[in-house]
């Protein structure tokens, strides 16, 4: 994300990360963000990662095995977790 402000912050490229968002929905809601400056300083790994296009660099996450998706379009945290819900993110193309 480029902000840790969860109600300004875009979702943006790998390289251009400031901060890294951690979501824990539950049955449709997100109970819990947290936040961390680097993708691996969470206590837990997450499920997945959500990126901004196809050509993002992710073997880091392929090695935690991790899903990777795309949202081409969404950036909000809300945009991105309706868009997860509603299975509209889409599988990264190789």
């Amino acid at each position: 994300m480029d902000s840790d402000d969860v109600h300004e912050a875009q979702l943006t490229t790998v390289a251009n990360a400031k901060i890294w968002a951690q979501l824990l929905v539950e049955e449709g809601e997100v109970v819990e963000i947290l936040h961390n400056e680097k993708f691996d300083g969470f206590e837990k790994w997450s499920e997945c990662v959500v990126v901004t296009n196809d050509g993002e660099s992710v073997m880091d996450f392929f090695n935690m095995n991790m899903m990777v998706l795309v949202a081409h379009t969404q950036r909000t945290i809300d945009d991105i977790v309706e868009a997860y819900l509603f299975r509209e993110l889409h599988d990264l193309a190789y």
